[in-house]
C-alpha cells in the first residue's frame, strides 16, 4: 500500500520550522532538570530535553543547549565557568515545579528561590540538588561540543548518584515507580503510559569498578 509523504528539504528551513519538526518526531524525550551556580553563588535550576546519558563506563550525560542570539543561557554559562553541574529527574509529582522553571528568570534571579524549592548539598560539586527530585546526579564537564550554529552540547561524568529508597532498591531503579515525566512537542509532557516487556536479547555491559 503507498502512503503520500510530505517531503521537505531540510537545507530550505529556517530554525523554528526545523526546531518544531524535531521535537515533533525525537519523542518522548527525558527531561534534565539542571541545577548549577553562577560566580556569586546564585542557584539556577532550568529543564532541557535534548539530553541522554552518552556512556556508561565512566557513567557520562549528555544535554545539548540552544544559544538565543548568540547568548548563552545562563545554565549553559554557569556550566561552562564552573565546569560542574547537577541533573535532577523530572517526575509527575515535580512537572509542575519543574515546567515553571522553564520560564524566562532575570539573570540574577534564582528559579530556585523564586518557587520555593527545596536544596539538598551535594556531596562533590557546588551546585546543589533538588530535594523532590526522587533522583539527583553529580556531574562534572568533561567536553564541550559546539554544534550547528546555535547549539552546544554539554558533556559531563557522573560524580555521584542519589537515589530515593521509593524507587531504588539497591539493585535497580524502578522507572514505573519513579514516575518520569517526558517532553512532547509543542506545549506537551507525557508519562510513561503502558509498559511492555520484553525479553532481554544481549548480554548487558560488565566490567569492574575503578580502583
Amino acid at each position: 500500500m503507498s502512503e503520500a509523504y510530505t517531503t521537505l528539504a531540510a537545507s530550505a528551513l529556517d530554525t523554528q520550522t526545523a526546531y518544531r519538526l524535531l521535537c515533533g518526531i525525537v519523542a518522548p524525550r527525558p527531561i534534565a532538570w539542571i541545577t548549577s551556580v553562577d560566580e556569586n553563588g546564585l542557584v539556577n535550576a532550568a529543564p532541557f530535553s535534548s539530553y541522554n546519558y552518552v556512556a556508561h563506563s565512566p557513567p557520562m550525560l549528555a544535554v545539548n543547549i540552544g544559544s538565543r542570539a548568540g547568548v548563552l543561557k545562563d545554565t549553559a554559562r554557569n556550566i561552562e565557568r564552573g565546569r560542574e553541574f547537577v541533573v535532577n529527574v523530572a517526575t509527575v509529582h515535580n512537572m509542575e515545579l519543574m515546567h515553571q522553571s522553564s520560564a524566562e528568570f532575570a539573570p540574577d534571579e534564582s528559579e530556585a528561590q523564586a518557587l520555593g524549592l527545596e536544596l539538598l548539598p551535594s556531596t562533590q560539586v557546588k551546585p546543589p540538588r533538588i530535594a523532590i527530585a526522587p533522583v539527583q546526579m553529580e556531574c562534572r564537564l568533561e567536553h564541550v561540543l559546539k554544534l550547528g550554529r546555535l547549539n552546544t552540547l554539554y558533556i559531563g561524568e557522573v560524580l555521584a548518584f542519589h537515589l530515593s529508597s521509593e524507587v531504588y532498591d539497591g539493585r535497580h531503579v524502578d522507572s514505573v515507580k519513579m514516575q518520569p515525566v517526558a517532553r512532547l512537542g509543542g506545549p506537551f509532557y507525557a508519562a510513561l503510559g503502558k509498559v511492555f516487556e520484553r525479553p532481554i536479547l544481549q548480554t548487558p555491559p560488565r566490567g569492574k569498578a575503578p580502583t
